[in-house]
């Protein structure tokens, strides 16, 4: 694609870098026919080629308009795109500059402001746990929007206390210790099992995504510089060999952060090192040896949702089913595996409509084939199914949790 950045944007590091990207698509518009909003409301304004094209203009010169903004808000920022793309276009990373452009151009309604600040801010927020504990007391008074996110959370248990010779840190995460607090803990479990010690040193948090996806990305960037103070003394003294990370989600952002602060004179070093170490647990886990440790499943018959941030972020997609057949699950796999089920972080509060669309979409497919749960590795797909369905939704680690205790 050929591009002319105005002057404003030709010679800054993020102009240089979304024109390197622009360069490489070839406007063919095979990532169309994989991208959930265009699947539902079949507008070109509203697919990666318009939104490319979109955050072009603006590069170019012209004036972003509400429109704009509107068209970029609806992206999930899913990146099947990126794995349906032949020229191999980094769209997650062009979208994060052209959301960052318009929203220093484009005033947002004050209501919309607020809900995004809270968002930002609250979700992140040591107080986001007794809120949380508060709205669960009083779930029957709050807006039907936000019932389907106020479930009461799984036991998580007891943590495992015995000491291996191989450590790894884990990444707590922000709302998971609160909404689901049983990930954590089954996570802990397993590779405890298989030999390995979970760290969580304090000091760590979310890890950025939320405010990246939000169009903060200084803090974005520091959330990530916290985290990587936190982690450094274990990660300097040799006493981990990988971070882990077990919600898909927060796994693909921390995963970046060598590209994130590569150019910070500080923390580039150690940026690049902490991404290198970032691992998801299906990158640790030995199926084999996992499968001569299990007692007895909870139930066969499970469906696997792929998180968008697995299968396209990662692309680890189709480790984990391996994992569980290997272990003797009966895993269906839905149609429209690829496509998105809605949550993609705070999009289902921000873009409810399009949001609660996919996932019946998603859960449409899911239910196909009969299954007794689903499992998935995001907190915040688990979390956004379960709002839509009876049926039980978990991690996979959950499950394998429960079949470590037969």
């Amino acid at each position: 694609m050929e591009t002319h950045l105005s002057p404003e944007f030709a010679d800054s590091p993020q102009g240089q870098q979304a024109e390197a990207i622009l360069r490489n698509c070839v406007h063919c518009g095979f990532c169309t026919a994989t991208c959930p909003t265009y699947q539902l409301l079949g507008d070109e304004l509203d697919g990666p080629r318009g939104r490319i094209y979109q955050i072009k203009q603006v590069l170019e010169g012209a004036a972003p308009t509400r429109s704009t903004q509107l068209h970029l808000d609806r992206c999930l920022t899913c990146r099947s795109c990126e794995t349906t793309c032949p020229s191999g276009v980094r769209y997650g990373e062009l979208v994060d500059i052209g959301r960052r452009v318009v929203e220093t151009r484009v005033p947002r309604p004050l209501g919309e402001r607020a809900r995004r600040w809270l968002l930002r801010e609250g979700l992140s927020s040591r107080l986001f746990a007794p809120a949380l504990r508060v709205g669960r007391a009083l779930r029957a008074l709050a807006p039907a929007a936000l019932q389907d996110k106020l479930a009461p959370p799984r036991d998580a248990g007891a943590w495992p206390q015995r000491s291996h010779a191989r450590r790894v840190l884990m990444l707590a995460g922000c709302v998971q210790p609160a909404m689901a607090p049983n990930i954590n803990a089954a996570t802990a479990r397993v590779l405890d099992a298989l030999g390995v010690q979970v760290l969580q040193p304090p000091g760590a948090g979310c890890c950025g995504a939320i405010r990246q996806h939000l169009a903060d990305h200084e803090g974005a960037r520091a959330d990530m510089r916290r985290n990587i103070d936190a982690w450094w003394p274990a990660i300097a003294s040799g006493e981990v060999d990988a971070i882990v990370v077990n919600a898909s989600g927060c796994g693909v952002q921390v995963k970046d952060y060598g590209r994130e602060l590569a150019d910070d004179p500080v923390y580039a070093e150690r940026a690049a090192r902490v991404a290198a170490l970032a691992r998801d647990p299906i990158e640790l886990i030995d199926a084999q040896q996992l499968a001569a440790v299990v007692r007895r499943l909870p139930e066969r018959k499970v469906a696997w949702h792929a998180p968008c941030t697995l299968q396209h972020g990662q692309r680890l997609g189709g480790r984990v089913e391996v994992l569980l057949r290997a272990i003797g699950a009966d895993v269906s796999i839905p149609d429209e595996s690829h496509l998105c089920c809605g949550s993609a972080g705070t999009y289902s509060v921000l873009q409810q409509a399009l949001s609660k669309q996919l996932r019946e979409r998603k859960l449409h497919h899911l239910a196909a084939g009969s299954p007794q749960r689903v499992l998935s590795a995001n907190v915040g797909c688990i979390q956004h199914l379960q709002g839509g369905t009876q049926m039980p939704v978990q991690h996979w680690l959950e499950y394998v949790d429960e079949a470590l205790r037969g």
